[in-house]
């Protein structure tokens, strides 16, 4: 049965979703129209993700040296199944929740505020590897222990 372009738009809204969603892989493989002229989008999009390892690093430090940012960190991560489970089988992930909370608000904020900086602007490949290999070095520095040693190596 072949399907006219008349009758596309009498077709209900399940079928006319299940027909689009069929074409899903097609469209990625046949690509943009235009390539993009500036790079802004895309390092904003990299730098962020690098900014917020570095972030939830400085966040872990504050929660190891002050216990009271650690208490409020925890708060701030109740949203996450799991952060408060009293079963012992399952266990739970404690303060790690609003660790993650943060991580995820600065990963979403310079996001948003790079994207904006950044949006019709051709971003040099140099700061791009700079910002991303600045951050991710220090992000992995930083859960070094013999640098830190008041960093604990085994959960409570």
């Amino acid at each position: 049965m072949q399907i006219y372009d008349r009758d596309i738009h009498h077709l209900p809204f399940y079928v006319k979703f299940w027909n689009q969603l069929k074409q899903f892989p097609q469209g990625l493989a046949t690509g943009a129209k235009s390539h993009p002229t500036v790079s802004g989008p895309a390092a904003a999009a990299l730098v962020s993700a690098a900014f917020s390892c570095f972030a939830l690093m400085v966040n872990q430090h504050f929660c190891s040296l002050f216990k009271v940012w650690e208490t409020k960190v925890w708060s701030l991560g109740d949203w996450i199944p799991g952060s408060h489970n009293p079963d012992p089988l399952y266990g739970e992930i404690g303060s790690y929740s609003g660790k993650e909370t943060i991580m995820l608000i600065a990963w979403l904020f310079s996001w948003f505020l790079l994207s904006q900086l950044w949006q019709n602007k051709q971003v040099p490949f140099s700061t791009i590897f700079f910002c991303l290999f600045t951050f991710l070095v220090a992000a992995t520095v930083m859960n070094w222990h013999p640098l830190f040693p008041y960093l604990p190596l085994m959960p409570k």
